[in-house]
């Protein structure tokens, strides 16, 4: 390779632009960008949903849906235009010259062929290996990205494997035939924090000493200052603002990059921010836990039980928030459906109010659910999209016999005024509001029974870190104004200390340690506690006191 060759970048995109035919016009989603990558770096963008950057990525794959148009520019890799290559030489290209680790793995691996037949067949199609040169180059792959037995494992399903495990799977999918480029497109985002950075030292170390490129899309510009070389920052299909990752975070330019780094809990630990202030532990609790069990029968080729909840012990008092933290399959969402009457107690007791509620029927149960209401993960799943807006939160009126047509319509119209939702949205359908206003339209619903207990389980980590601080002021505003009580799920340290009064850290289904958000953050004792705080993206840089440097009009300037 000649010395020019070296120097060149691996990945150049000059002012490109692409827009959707829809409706017989050409909306636009990406506007004059220009990126480049070179050999060994890694380069991040970041932006919202809607922002232009797994567009542009989709882009340089030649992956574009059909009624894309890009109207002008040059995407180039390795000095090949890849606006001119045929279909013939794009897939070519696609796994040999560019790897792709895309962000959904229970989407993006197929459940009827095992693991390591899905990895060889991204070497046979290219020519890399065939027979048994594939089988043992799987192997290799398979432990190459920190999965051990990869003699078993190449033999499962992915339903067998965890969603970091699957994760891993499609990283070496992505590696199998040593690209020059590799596209990373959220390939973290669906993932516990330990998980998470797990996975990103993994990459960031195949890439290093291979020499390849890494063009990571994302939505949390922590995690991007930590992982990448270079940041460019997306809003509306523009690029606001690119730079080092250090001197982006130190000295951002433009009002919506101020906005991103306010908003993201890892970098806002150093800065002792708090959604809200703690309130006093004080009276009865509402909702005492005490020893509670829960134990699944196990069927199949194995026998006996398995222990999802370990006696677990806590209380909730009126107005206050506690949260329970841990990793997916922790014990923490079972706890909270137990409480939820949604599973049944193995043993121990959750009182409500000094009542038993594994002795609750009838009636009684029925009384209960309007006093403790949900709010969910995903707002895309936990709305009928053949229901309007109004028709979705004025279900539990109905469910309950609570008014006539009436005045159900008016508590609709009073619960979208509290949760900052335009009196308008009440005709519209969940497809035609974007992931936080759905979110909104759940917990108004999880309201209108004016309940004492609201459950948020993982209700805001499926959003983006904007709309995220947007909906922690909203729980916030409503629990001061209204005196809610919250018990709030997450595998998030960073987010829980933000709008907690008491912490929970759980592991394999027990309470490894408790305490004020204060003590869990300055005092961890745990070895657990410790590597969840560790694993916040942002953490390092924040400790470092670079976003101290921001000036207090520059982060209000990005607020509106």
């Amino acid at each position: 390779m000649s010395t020019d060759s070296r120097d060149a970048p691996v990945l150049s995109i000059r002012n490109l632009s692409i827009g959707f035919r829809t409706g017989g016009q050409l909306v636009p989603a990406v506007r004059d960008v220009s990126i480049h990558v070179m050999a060994g770096e890694t380069v991040a963008v970041v932006g919202e949903s809607g922002s232009g950057k797994s567009t542009t990525a989709a882009a340089v794959n030649g992956l574009l849906p059909e009624n894309a148009v890009i109207s002008s520019g040059t995407i180039e890799f390795d000095r090949r235009d890849i606006r001119t290559l045929g279909e013939r030489e794009l897939v070519a290209i696609r796994g040999a010259g560019i790897g792709l680790v895309p962000q959904d793995p229970m989407s993006n691996l197929n459940p009827l062929m095992r693991v390591g037949e899905q990895i060889g067949e991204a070497l046979e199609v290219h020519g890399r290996t065939s027979g048994r040169a594939t089988t043992e180059r799987v192997h290799e792959l398979l432990e190459m990205v920190g999965i051990s037995d990869p003699v078993r494992r190449a033999r499962q399903y992915p339903h067998e494997f965890s969603g970091g495990m699957r994760q891993r799977v499609l990283i070496a999918i992505g590696l199998a035939c040593d690209p020059r480029l590799l596209i990373a497109d959220e390939p973290t985002s669906a993932l516990d924090v330990t998980v998470q950075r797990r996975i990103l030292d993994r990459l960031g170390s195949l890439t290093s000493g291979s020499g390849t490129a890494l063009f990571l899309i994302t939505h949390d510009l922590a995690l991007a200052a930590e992982r990448a070389d270079r940041v460019v920052v997306m809003h509306r299909g523009r690029i606001v603002e690119q730079g080092p990752s250090a001197e982006v975070l130190r000295t951002p330019t433009h009002d919506y990059t101020c906005a991103l780094i306010a908003a993201v809990p890892g970098l806002a630990l150093a800065r002792a921010t708090r959604t809200r202030e703690p309130a006093a532990q004080e009276g009865s609790p509402l909702i005492s836990v005490r020893h509670v069990v829960k134990e699944y029968v196990l069927r199949g080729r194995s026998s006996g039980t398995f222990r999802a909840v370990d006696d677990v012990s806590f209380d909730i008092r009126s107005g206050t928030t506690v949260s329970l933290v841990g990793e997916s399959g922790s014990g923490k969402s079972t706890t909270a459906n137990m409480l939820l009457g949604l599973e049944t107690i193995t043993s121990g007791t959750i009182l409500f109010e000094g009542a038993d509620l594994s002795r609750m029927r009838g009636k009684e149960l029925f009384a209960l659910r309007r006093r403790v209401q949900p709010v969910f993960q995903n707002p895309y799943s936990s709305l009928d999209p053949r229901y309007t807006v109004a028709r979705t939160i004025a279900e539990p009126l109905a469910v309950h016999q609570v008014g006539d047509a009436a005045g159900r319509r008016a508590r609709v119209l009073e619960l979208l005024d509290q949760v900052a939702l335009s009196r308008s949205t009440a005709d519209r359908y969940p497809h035609e509001l974007s992931g936080g206003q759905r979110q909104r339209v759940a917990i108004a619903r999880a309201l209108a029974l004016h309940p004492d207990l609201v459950v948020l389980d993982e209700a805001v980590s499926a959003l983006d870190v904007l709309v995220q601080s947007q909906i922690l002021d909203l729980l916030a505003s409503l629990q001061r104004d209204m005196g809610l009580t919250y018990l709030f799920i997450s595998h998030d340290l960073a987010v829980v200390k933000m709008i907690s009064d008491q912490v929970h850290v759980m592991r394999a289904g027990v309470v490894v340690e408790s305490g004020t958000p204060d003590e869990i953050f300055d005092h961890a004792t745990h070895p657990y506690t410790q590597e969840l705080l560790a694993a916040i993206p942002g953490r390092r840089v924040a400790h470092a006191g670079e976003p101290e440097q921001l000036t207090g009009e520059a982060v209000a300037a990005g607020d509106d």
